[in-house]
């Protein structure tokens, strides 16, 4: 049976962003559906052992490859999470936003917030000329 639709074939894009600064320092990209926490292994992104990693919770076992890493604690299965679970997921959230507000940033180009519909294989040029442009305007002392 054929519905007709158009399928909608995804790019996924990853950052790693300074916390501080909320400048952009590594982009890595992935064709198709690919999970986030493949995405960053797979990338070959390798940070110091004494930066901080703070993911969210698409990179639960992230600590097996990156010591220094938080991420929130899931609800377990039939259960609640404890009042220290939630206040410790609700301190690292708050911490994790200005990477939340670089995504919204960079979206603001439409290219990443739609359908991409150029070439596929050009498309990581293009998110690194945003995010170039981006820290440009973040910094333009540089």
């Amino acid at each position: 049976m054929f519905s007709g639709k158009k399928r909608h074939h995804t790019l996924k894009s990853q950052l790693v962003v300074n916390q501080r600064t909320g400048a952009i320092i590594c982009t890595a990209h992935g064709k198709g559906r690919v999970h986030d926490f493949r995405l960053f292994k797979t990338s070959q992104v390798r940070l110091a052992a004494t930066i901080q990693l703070l993911g969210d919770k698409g990179y639960q076992g992230i600590v097996k490859l990156h010591a220094n890493s938080r991420t929130p604690v899931k609800k377990p299965k039939g259960a609640h999470l404890s009042q220290a679970q939630r206040q410790a997921n609700r301190t690292l959230a708050t911490q994790r936003i200005v990477v939340e507000h670089v995504n919204r940033c960079l979206k603001i180009f439409r290219i990443l917030s739609e359908r991409y519909r150029n070439r596929r294989r050009r498309f990581g040029l293009r998110f690194n000329l945003i995010a170039g442009i981006y820290n440009y305007e973040l910094n333009p002392s540089i």
